[in-house]
Parts: C-alpha cells; sequence; structure tokens
C-alpha cells in the first residue's frame, strides 16, 4: 500500500508531487534543490552551498519519518554542470562518511529554479 508523504520542513513543492511515498518499509523521496525552506529561495550560487543545503534538506525529511542518512539504500545525483562533479563529492562525502550507499551521477541540461544540482534518494525502514 502506497502512502504519500509532505514535510513542513521541506520548500513546498514547485509541482503535482510529493515529497515522498512510502512503499511497505521502503521510503522513495521526491528530488530536493538546494532551497533554504523559509525563503523559499536558492541558496548561493556554487555547487557546495546548493548540495549542502539539498542534502540538509533530504535530512529533514527522513528525519520526519523517523530514518536518518543511514538508512538511506540508493541516491540519485543530477548536475547541472559536471564540472562540479569533485566539489560536488567533498560536501556529499562529509555526509556520507561511512557506509555511502549505491550512487547514480549525472549531467543534466537543466534543473528546476536554475539550481546546480538535485538529490533523490531511496531508504529504508
Amino acid at each position: 500500500m502506497k502512502k504519500t508523504v509532505s514535510c513542513g520542513e521541506l520548500p513546498a513543492a514547485i509541482g503535482p508531487y510529493s515529497h515522498a511515498a512510502w512503499a511497505g518499509e521502503i521510503l522513495y523521496c521526491s528530488g530536493q534543490l538546494g532551497v533554504d525552506p523559509g525563503t523559499g529561495a536558492l541558496v548561493g550560487t556554487d555547487i557546495a552551498s546548493q548540495a549542502k543545503q539539498a542534502l540538509e534538506n533530504i535530512s529533514a525529511l527522513l528525519r520526519s519519518q523517523g530514518l536518518s542518512l543511514s538508512d538511506v539504500v540508493k541516491t540519485m545525483v543530477f548536475l547541472s554542470d559536471i564540472g562540479d562533479f569533485k566539489a560536488f563529492n567533498e560536501v556529499y562525502g562529509g555526509y556520507f562518511a561511512s557506509a555511502p550507499p549505491p550512487r547514480s551521477c549525472v549531467a543534466a541540461a537543466g534543473l528546476p529554479l536554475g539550481a546546480l544540482v538535485e538529490i533523490e534518494v531511496i531508504a529504508h525502514r
């Protein structure tokens, strides 16, 4: 049975989608941008700032469901510029220091709001 999730600690969805959905013990999370939940604006103009905020948004979503980053079993990363790969990894590695989950990372022609990065995760309870 599917159960959709809306998290008040996150920026409002900018389209017709939920922040996440449970399917059994698996939580599928929508992609998160580096958007400040208080202002609804992108944080900074560099990959490090936006990546950190996106990961903080993901952490808040997981916490709202009684989970943490250690429960993440897969991540998908979309970069607007693959040249940001190294700088992104520096930030990402600080959030997934031990036993990092499998990950895909691809360059995207464009991201919502002109973001530099979008990150989605799948977690298991």
